[in-house]
């Protein structure tokens, strides 16, 4: 596979998303879409999958920033956080934080209505769900959600 435009070949495959639904969580079925993302690269001759993780509780801890949270560790001495985990334990490492991944915006009332929470006042405010908060600027009407997310890479070197 060339890219012919570069005149070279690709050498990474980068996932865009995977996520597996609530009532499937913790059944294995994150290490599957791994592996079958990993053995699709490898299949097609890439060197490295990379893939932006959104840790799953991150959420928890949206106050504490994302560089000190990848660093917590469980009792195995592997990240704190499970989506984290699993990528590690398929021997992924952390490579970098993209400290905007995804920028949402919209003024305070669509803030607002999103979120079913009131914005009195211009400043930060932890949302659930949202990993980091929410800035909200009601002397020019609008909100701004930028989240981070955690670059991985998984080596396909044999």
């Amino acid at each position: 596979m060339t890219d012919h435009r570069a005149g070279r070949e690709p050498n990474v495959l980068t996932a865009l998303e995977a996520s597996v639904v609530p009532d499937h969580r913790g059944t294995g079925v994150s290490r599957r879409i791994i592996a079958e993302m990993r053995a699709l690269a490898m299949e097609r001759g890439f060197r490295t999958l990379i893939a932006p993780v959104r840790p799953t509780m991150k959420a928890r801890y949206p106050l504490t920033p994302m560089e000190r949270y990848v660093g917590w560790k469980n009792a195995e001495g592997l990240p704190f956080d499970p989506w984290l985990r699993t990528h590690a334990r398929m021997r992924a490492r952390i490579v970098k934080i993209a400290p905007e991944s995804m920028r949402i915006s919209g003024t305070a009332a669509e803030w607002e209505e999103r979120t079913g929470m009131a914005f009195p006042d211009t400043g930060d405010y932890v949302v659930p769900g949202a990993l980091v908060p929410v800035w909200i600027d009601r002397e020019v009407d609008r909100g701004v959600y930028v989240e981070p997310n955690v670059w991985m890479a998984h080596s396909l070197e044999p």
